[in-house]
């Protein structure tokens, strides 16, 4: 019948019922009595006509109880075995007088006897004893039952051997259910905790990643700096020598390839210049706060650093129209995101020593209020058992000295931080493409 109360080792914190469960004790009681009594319509069908003695033991009955919800909630919880015990009997001895009258072993109400310990053995199953005494209490009323109204000895012993046979399937099978989910539970807590130990794990290593990530980026905004004085210094001694040189009376096949010398060492100190400031602004990308950036200006800040790892691998193509609207999101965060799929899509090209490699960025419309950039190679692509897993944190196919599996996991964060979303799938001509959608920029 009711809930399954705690046991005395799980109580002894708590020495009674709180009041969540004595609540529900006492709403299960005044619903199983109600039935109880409204079931006596069956007796006076039964019996074709009303029947007093019926009536008292369906009262008896409840008030049995309803005593024994009391005792439940007010009775320290060492008392609820002995409790349980003389219930399941009560309960017993209350239903064989219903079965005594109205007929006997004659009563349709018979039937039921053998279920009485199945019963209680499904509503306790943490209990077995209060399905035995109930068995037994069935058993011996059966038995009595029969010898009196009947006097077979044989349909009495019958009677009661069924009882017993009942009672023994219900407690076995709710042993074998409570051991069964005692296995469970402690394998969903195993699972649990090391479910929780990988969790702790993967934060451990993504943590030192970071400030591994951390540490280099400060030393390299150190070294930045350094670079930047020498790197004036070059610059104006480069463009003295030009405006000193050209200025000499010197023959003109000897002039112009001093011209073509000294321009090419501009354009080549320049490309540093503009390599180290790119780099100290990345170094510099958390105090940047999100604003409306064109995609055009990020993916060609992006270009340029990627052109260095691109430049003995593939070709790099950009088509980005200048009508595309203005998304909102860190500038240089976005700017990482698209290097690190540019970059990606080299190390794929070459581990893959394609021949004539490609490396595609495509700016569109997607739908009202998106934009898409493709970001496509003509490499082999995504292997089936690659492509469900690659935006999984430490992930990687790359070699230990390649890669560490964030890269992509970081890159989707960061998309997702700006509203956006990021995906990877195969071309159906071949190759890889990360498809990034960014939402639009609405002027306030």
């Amino acid at each position: 019948m009711p809930r399954p109360q705690p046991t005395p080792d799980e109580g002894r914190s708590a020495r009674r019922l709180s009041r969540e469960e004595a609540q529900w004790q006492w709403r299960m009681a005044r619903v199983f009595s109600t039935t109880i009594l409204a079931l006596h319509l069956l007796d006076v069908l039964i019996l074709k006509g009303p029947s007093l003695a019926t009536l008292l033991v369906r009262v008896a009955w409840a008030v049995e109880i309803f005593t024994y919800t009391l005792l439940l909630v007010r009775l320290d919880v060492r008392w609820l075995p002995l409790l349980r015990g003389v219930h399941g009997v009560l309960l017993s001895v209350c239903f064989l007088g219903l079965v005594f009258f109205t007929g006997g072993s004659d009563s349709p109400y018979m039937a039921m006897v053998p279920s009485m310990p199945l019963v209680m053995a499904l509503i306790q199953p943490q209990e077995p004893r209060l399905a035995i005494l109930c068995g037994v209490t069935s058993a011996l009323g059966a038995l009595g039952m029969v010898l009196l109204t009947e006097g077979e000895v044989l349909k009495a012993l019958t009677w009661a051997g069924t009882v017993g046979s009942a009672t023994f399937f219900g407690v076995y099978g709710s042993t074998q259910f409570r051991k069964a989910q005692v296995a469970e539970h402690e394998a969903r807590v195993e699972r649990e905790r090391r479910e929780s130990m990988e969790k702790l794990t993967k934060a451990e290593h993504s943590r030192a990643q970071s400030e591994k990530l951390a540490t280099v980026g400060r030393l390299a905004a150190s070294v930045m700096h350094e670079i930047n004085n020498p790197l004036a210094f070059v610059c104006s001694n480069v463009e003295f020598l030009r405006t000193e040189v050209l200025a000499q009376q010197l023959p003109d096949e000897t002039r112009q390839e001093l011209k073509e010398v000294l321009e090419e060492t501009r354009s080549g100190v320049e490309r540093i210049r503009q390599i180290v400031t790119d780099l100290k602004g990345f170094s510099r990308m958390d105090v940047e706060e999100p604003s409306e950036c064109a995609l055009a200006d990020v993916v060609t800040d992006a270009a340029r650093l990627a052109a260095v790892r691109l430049k003995h691998v593939a070709r790099l193509k950009v088509e980005i129209p200048a009508e595309l609207p203005e998304v909102f999101a860190t500038r240089r965060r976005l700017a990482q995101v698209i290097l690190n799929l540019l970059v990606n899509a080299g190390d794929a090209l070459e581990e893959a020593k394609v021949q004539g490699g490609e490396v595609k960025v495509t700016g569109v419309v997607a739908e009202e209020g998106r934009v898409t950039l493709l970001v496509e190679d003509n490499g082999p692509g995504f292997a089936p058992e690659v492509l469900p897993r690659l935006f999984e944190s430490f992930f990687t196919t790359k070699g230990p000295e390649k890669g560490t599996g964030l890269g992509l996991t970081i890159s989707r964060e960061m998309v997702e931080r700006f509203g956006g979303t990021l995906k990877a799938e195969n071309r159906p001509e071949g190759g890889a493409r990360l498809r990034l959608e960014l939402p639009v920029h609405k002027p306030a």
